[in-house]
């Protein structure tokens, strides 16, 4: 499943802080006096969970998902897909991802709570990239590049964005066009998703299908560089051959833009 961290390192904290404001509060529902509101409920499981009492967190996540508060669907989502507290299921983590893909494809692509339904949407692309073993949920990479292409267009996406320029180039689903790639692949780059800032750089750096610009690729290499973790060993490869051919002065002005960049996001 080809998969992207750059919104799932969110943690649980930081969304009880999100559902703190008025923004989230748009998913609470009608509360009332004898028993919590969804949005209670959730806050009650977010805090379970930061304390380490994930069965406690699940029970309460789950009374709050049944009422269509899409961040505890979206949470528990996560939580069936990666095994955490519960034993691994990614059917059940399709349906919550579904649920919320349902409800809220048509909220408004500026809120706190639409990064999160377009989360939901890219996990749904990831899963239909591969299907679901034993399950009515076959590969399809048409309905993969669906949900791709509306989160990515619709809510802006990075992530989507960065999978959806890899079907471009991979001639999944589509014809093979590099340059419609390396335009999905810049909107995601300027938004920090380091995958795309890698694949874009190597592309730039190589003139692969594209006009060379070493200078330019050298910059998105070492930003992806930069942000990269330890499980991102292919963007320090890209890195390190493009650095060890490029000439001083394509050296000289990536570091330029580099800091140019950097600039513009401080």
């Amino acid at each position: 499943m080809r998969t992207c961290e750059h919104f799932v390192g969110v943690t649980l904290a930081a969304l009880a802080l999100i559902c703190a404001t008025s923004a989230a509060r748009a998913f609470e529902g009608a509360g009332s006096k004898k028993e919590p509101s969804p949005f209670e409920q959730f806050q009650t499981g977010a805090r379970a969970y930061i304390a380490g009492d994930k069965a406690s967190a699940l029970t309460s996540l789950i009374d709050a998902a049944k009422r269509g508060h899409a961040m505890a669907q979206w949470k528990l989502g996560r939580m069936y897909a990666e095994g955490d507290g519960v034993e691994r299921n990614d059917l059940k983590a399709f349906d919550y991802f579904s649920q919320i893909a349902n409800a809220h494809a048509d909220d408004a692509p500026d809120t706190v709570q639409s990064r999160f339904v377009a989360n939901a949407f890219v996990a749904l692309g990831n899963y239909y990239l591969d299907g679901i073993p034993d399950s009515s949920i076959d590969a399809d990479a048409n309905r993969a590049r669906e949900m791709f292409s509306y989160a990515a267009s619709y809510f802006g996406d990075p992530d989507a964005q960065y999978n959806l320029a890899r079907m471009y180039l991979d001639g999944q689903s589509v014809k093979k066009d590099v340059r419609q790639a390396a335009r999905w692949l810049g909107l995601a780059a300027n938004k920090g998703q380091r995958e795309a800032q890698a694949v874009l750089g190597h592309l730039l750096f190589n003139g692969v299908e594209v006009p060379r610009q070493a200078a330019r690729g050298l910059m998105w290499l070492t930003l992806a560089k930069e942000a990269s973790s330890a499980a991102d060993q292919w963007i320090v490869d890209l890195y390190d051959r493009a650095i060890a051919t490029a000439t001083p002065e394509e050296r000289a002005s990536a570091a330029n833009f580099v800091a140019a960049w950097s600039s513009d996001r401080g």
